[in-house]
């Protein structure tokens, strides 16, 4: 299983990860920041569990985002 999470508060709205990763993150049109979807929000932290088929590009993402606001774990 494949678990990703997202600190959208730090979000800079840069969309590499919407780029890189369009089946996980889109950006919003309110406030310009990236949105995990499908995502569960605990304090900041927004996490979605799916199948590993979406490792190699949310770990693209991971890898361009400036500010590190993206983790990808195989678990």
């Amino acid at each position: 299983m494949l678990v990703v999470t997202l600190q959208r508060d730090k979000c800079i709205g840069c969309n590499y990860c919407e780029e890189l990763c369009p089946q996980m993150f889109k950006m919003s049109k309110k406030d310009g920041k990236s949105v995990l979807l499908k995502s569960t929000d605990k304090k900041g932290f927004h996490t979605v569990r799916t199948t590993p088929e979406f490792h190699e590009s949310a770990e693209n993402a991971k890898q361009a985002c400036p500010v590190k606001i993206i983790s990808v774990k195989i678990v």
